[in-house]
This record gives C-alpha cells, structure tokens and sequence, in this order.
C-alpha cells in the first residue's frame, strides 16, 4: 500500500479570500482557523500521512518553492518537489509527477490532492478501497454528494456500479459548471456529484492516456524533466522553462479524463468544501451560540451569523448579521456574506491601480525569519527584519541602492567585503552602494533590526521595494 503517493497540487491565487491570501502568499499557503493553525497545505499533507503513503510529492511555481520547504519542515514531513517553471494546469503538473514517479516505480499509484480544501471523514479508507481499481487500469475521480446546486462546480453523473470493485462507480458524463437551474436539474436526478479535484490511477496509466489523447504535450512535458535542473535549497527539481511552457494550458480532467474510456467514479461520504470564499470558511468553522465563527482578538455583541477574523489589533462588531470582518496588517475586508464572492472585484481593482496589497503582506515570512515593511515610497523603503537565531539574512547589493541598518534588539554579525562587525542595540551600521552584505544572528535569542534603503526609484521600485523582501525571493518569477 506504500506505493500510493499523494500528489499535491499548490496552484491557484484564491482571490476570494482576499485580504488573507495574495498572490505572493496565496491562500493554500495561509492558517485555516487563524495565526498559529495549519495551513491548508499543512493540512492537507497531514491527512496524508500513514502506513498507506508514501512521501508526498509536491508540485509548486517557482514563486513559492521556499514556501512550501519551510512549512513542510515546520510540520516535519519530508517530500518530493516538483517546480513548474510557469503555470500550464493541473494537466502537464500531473503529468511530470507521473512520468517523475513511473521511472522507479511503473505501477506507483497517485492520488492527486488540491492543496488549498477543506476535508473531514474517512477519505482515506476510501482510498485504500479504491486501490486494486486503479492498479488495474482504472483512473478512479472522487465525487461529492451535492447539497446545493453550486454553479461554480463541475458534475460528474453516475454511470451505475461495477460488479467486481465494491463502491465504484461509471461515469456516464462530465459536465462543466453548468448555470445553477441546470445544476439543480442534475442534483434531482439523484445520479450527480461534485467534482472533488481528487483523482486516482497508476502512473504508466495518466503517462499513456496522455501518449494517446494529447502527444505534443507529452512530448514537452517528458523533455522538460529529462532537462530539469536540481533545486538549490530543497529535494526536488525545476523543470525546464523552454519546453514545460509549450504544455497545453489545460486541466487534467479536460486534458484526459474526459476522453479516457476507463474513467471511473468513487462516491465519497465526507465533508468537503474548496473554500472558494468567506462564506465557505463560515461555512465549515466552529460556530458559538449565535452562529459567529471568530478567530484573533475579537469582541461582538448583538452579533450573528458573522465571521470575523482578527488580526494584531482588538477588532469590536456590534449589531451586525451575516457579515464578514477580515482584518489584516494592512487591509481590511468588510463585506456582508451574500457579496463576499465579489471580493474578487476588489483585488482586480486593487491589480489595476497597482497597489501592494493585491500582491503582499506587508509582513512576510521567510526562511530566516520575518519582514514587515514599515513604510515606503518611491527610492527609499523602511523594514522592520525579524531574524531567528542562528540564521542568516543575505542583503542582495543592488545598483543605485544603500542601507543603514539599526539593532533595536538582539545580537547581530555584519558580514561585508572582507569586514566583519558585531551590532548591539543601539548601534547603527551602513551597507554602501552595490554592495552585498550579511547579517548572523549568532544569538540564542530572535534579533530585529531596523533596515533603511535609499536610492533611485527605477532601482527601489516605485513602492520602495526592501532589499532584504528581494533576498527572500520577491523576484522569483511569476506564478499564479
């Protein structure tokens, strides 16, 4: 049963659950239940985590690599990354995990996960149940009971049982978000389900189906692994920009199981939510009496039906229904529950007027640490850098840019061109033009530190880019 290794798929902006998640710290990156629970990438790796499995695999843009390293190390688990150079769906992802996995192990079993849902009940013994289905060939979809007609969804309609696989099912169609009358003229017939994203089959199975249906793709998708280079700081590999961008931009399900004669349909009898938006984590919070879900420091009175969120500050509600209260470092979401999908609206908005907020926290959590931007504007930028003991912040030198740096607590090492100095608090150190620099914290204790950056605004950027934010990989490329 070992032989079955999660797939782990980390796409997606989750613009919905703006202000939480952005697109530098999206939403499958960000705690579920508020500041010290799992993420929902976190999560969703734990639930994993048995005899049953393997190490997971994981698939992620280059945006999010240190991401991803650095939670699967808070959690303890070990995994196989996989790095898409540029987004092209879940299709040529799983089709490099596959065709990854299938040149050790030709008859390894994938189940492939979304990393950004919400999922309670035994959704593993279904698994193991669905096992012998797919080393016999069958690429095994799991569907959800539906309990609303949801247009946002994908259906897939009960094609009647098979004899020899208990619980599995045929599948008759696949249909695409329909509009919610039709959607409801599904549910009636009482042979539809939600399309989970959850998906099961034999490595050789996906790398043939693929072989078959969509040959172009397979051929790029095959040469970018066979030219990927190894990831510098976790166990995985890039995949090679110049072939994995000629992939077919299509889903999995479009790309294969769609035209695949051997698709089949396991019923899942869980709780699943893909938390599409406010409404949906309500949805599935712990609620008190009056039906509030809250997480933070938060106070309500006369108050019902609501999510709240809170943040570093108090936030007080009073006689207010059905609403939602995200608050965050920077921004704030105030929304009743039936416009929260709009919220949408608000980060394209935000996108156009090219605002931060649609981007980045202003605090960020890094590898070494965390960095909050305490001011900016064009050709200077003040940071606050919370720095670990024993790691170690590299400040990139950059044309056109100096820094000061201010201890205002903790013990620090600057490291420069052939120079080295201790900074204590109160003590102040400059970091010249171009140059690079780096900060130790030697310390059994956190250090923070003060880092002030001037120079041109084409070298800044008009919002007054931290040196130390591009030393935790701002700049990698663009994934969404």
């Amino acid at each position: 049963m070992s032989d079955i290794h999660p797939l782990i798929l980390c796409g997606g902006s989750g613009t919905r659950l703006w202000p939480l998640s952005r697109a530098h710290q999206p939403k499958q990156f960000q705690p579920i239940n508020g500041e010290g629970s799992l993420t929902f990438f976190q999560s969703t790796v734990q639930r994993h985590r048995s005899d049953l499995f393997s190490d997971p695999i994981v698939c992620v843009g280059s945006r999010h690599v240190q991401t991803v390293g650095r939670q699967l190390r808070e959690i303890q688990s070990k995994a196989h990354i996989i790095t898409e150079p540029v987004a092209r769906n879940t299709g040529p992802a799983v089709l490099a995990a596959s065709l990854y996995l299938a040149g050790a192990k030709p008859d390894a079993v994938l189940v492939v996960l979304p990393s950004d849902h919400v999922i309670k009940g035994e959704l593993n013994r279904l698994i193991a149940q669905m096992h012998d289905a797919a080393l016999d060939g069958l690429v095994v979809t799991f569907g959800i009971q539906p309990s609303y007609a949801e247009k946002g969804y994908g259906y897939i309609m009960d094609g009647g049982r098979f004899d020899q696989y208990p619980g599995l099912h045929r599948v008759e169609s696949f249909i695409e978000k329909p509009s919610t009358t039709i959607a409801q003229s599904l549910i009636d017939t009482g042979f539809a389900y939600w399309a989970s994203g959850i998906s099961m089959f034999r490595a050789s199975k996906l790398i043939s189906e693929y072989q078959r249906h969509d040959p172009a793709t397979f051929a790029h998708v095959q040469a970018a692994l066979q030219s990927a280079s190894p990831l510098e700081t976790e166990a995985g590999l890039l995949l090679d920009e110049r072939h994995f961008m000629k992939a077919e931009n299509q889903p999995t399900e479009k790309a294969v199981f769609e035209r695949c004669k051997d698709i089949a349909l396991a019923p899942a009898a869980i709780e699943w939510d893909d938390v599409g938006g406010w409404t949906s984590l309500h949805a599935i919070g712990m609620k008190n009496e009056s039906g509030n879900v809250t997480s933070g420091d938060v106070v309500l009175f006369d108050t019902r039906g609501s999510l709240i969120r809170g943040g570093e500050r108090l936030v007080a509600v009073v006689g207010m229904n059905d609403v939602v209260v995200v608050d965050t470092d920077d921004a704030l979401l105030v929304t009743n529950k039936s416009s929260a999908q709009d919220v949408k609206r608000i980060v394209e908005h935000l996108v156009t007027l090219k605002r931060r907020e649609a981007e980045n926290h202003r605090s960020q959590v890094t590898e070494w640490g965390r960095i909050k931007s305490m001011q900016a504007g064009p050709g200077f930028a003040m940071d606050l850098l919370s720095i670990d003991s024993g790691k170690t912040v590299t400040l990139v030198g950059e044309e056109g840019v100096s820094r000061t740096l201010a201890v205002i607590h903790g013990r620090l090492q600057l490291v420069g061109d052939h120079t080295q100095s201790e900074l204590t608090p109160g003590l102040s150190a400059m970091v010249a033009i171009g140059k690079e620099a780096r900060l130790v914290n030697t310390a059994d204790t956190p250090a923070e530190v003060i880092e002030i950056s001037c120079g041109n605004a084409s070298a800044l950027g008009l919002s007054g880019q931290s040196l130390a934010a591009i030393a935790a990989d701002v700049r990698a490329a663009d994934y969404a």
